[in-house]
């Protein structure tokens, strides 16, 4: 019970507040809108080009951390899109974009802060080294996968399915974030010198503001979502990311790979996160799924508090 009190509550809390007023009025569509255009375009950014400017790469990547976390990323992918062909007969456009919603976990609003809480800001390392491949990566599958089936039968090669994939992850603001993380990283080596201080220190006051706005924009944008019909479809979502991902990433972690404790904690509790409003965001840019899409995150998000607790209590 405490680790729900302690850890889970607070982080809950602050995304039920921006859920709240958005329902009562309080803060308007628009302001939602702005709040989060400047969580996902520039503080959370900045966080992640602060965080991986800061790691330590030759620790933080570990390749059993990375195969547990991604081999049941894409298990999850896998089943997804075929059971929404196969089960649900959906479309291909609409199976890749209820895929990609097992696919995407919410590593970085949910996923830092609930680490963050149960284990302290230095077991993160894991974490960040997850975020720092994960958008560019999922969201190249993800892209690749959707052109492929859109472009099925019109005749496009490969080479143009590769460069709108490539265009789209690259416009990424998330991504933009993480490159400059590592061009920092690169500089710092190559030239021996630090950022000025005044830069941290602004990156810092930046980064800082990135998760609460993030969760609090998150609220107001989950009051939108009505979580209506396609009822298996979502039961489906949720049960692969929230119990499917982490358990393969724990099986393969513990018993595979032998992680350490940091290492294990940093995959399962990243791959036990709820699927992020970037599923809804992807859904949404191809006109695919929308519906499953925001339902599977506002349905799986409140069920994450329980599953969350529960992989709290497994783990070491």
């Amino acid at each position: 019970m405490s680790a729900l009190i302690d850890v889970i509550l607070p982080v809950f809390l602050v995304l039920g507040f921006g859920y709240v007023v958005s329902w009562r009025g309080l803060f308007s569509d628009a302001a939602v809108d702005g709040l989060m255009r400047f969580a996902q375009n520039f503080a959370v950014p900045v966080l992640l080009a602060r965080s991986i400017a800061m790691l330590d790469l030759s620790t933080s990547y570990d390749a059993g951390l990375m195969i547990s976390f991604y081999v049941g990323a894409l298990t999850s992918f896998a089943i997804g899109i075929t059971a929404a062909r196969v089960i649900f007969r959906r479309t291909g456009p609409d199976a890749v974009a209820i895929g990609f919603c097992c696919l995407f976990s919410n590593s970085l609003l949910l996923g830092i802060p609930i680490t963050e809480r149960a284990y302290g800001p230095d077991a993160l390392a894991g974490n960040f080294a997850i975020i720092s491949i994960h958008s560019p990566m999922l969201y190249t599958i993800g892209i690749v996968a959707m052109e492929a089936v859109r472009s099925a039968g019109t005749g496009a090669g490969l080479s143009r399915v590769g460069f709108n994939a490539l265009m789209g992850v690259l416009r990424t603001p998330l991504v933009i974030g993480i490159l400059c993380g590592f061009a920092i990283q690169i500089l710092r080596k190559m030239t021996g010198h630090d950022l000025p201080g005044p830069v941290w220190a602004a990156m810092n006051m930046m980064a800082n503001a990135a998760l609460p706005a993030a969760l609090f924009g998150l609220g107001g944008v989950l009051f939108r979502y009505r979580p209506e019909g396609d009822g298996r479809a979502i039961v489906m979502v949720s049960a692969l990311s929230l119990i499917v991902h982490p358990g393969i990433a724990y099986l393969l972690g513990h018993w595979v790979f032998a992680l350490d404790t940091a290492a294990l904690r940093s995959a399962v509790m990243t791959a036990a996160m709820a699927p992020g409003v970037n599923a809804y965001l992807f859904a949404n840019m191809y006109g695919a799924a929308r519906r499953v899409a925001a339902s599977s995150v506002l349905v799986a998000t409140a069920a994450s508090i329980l599953t969350i607790w529960a992989w709290l209590a497994i783990l070491p």
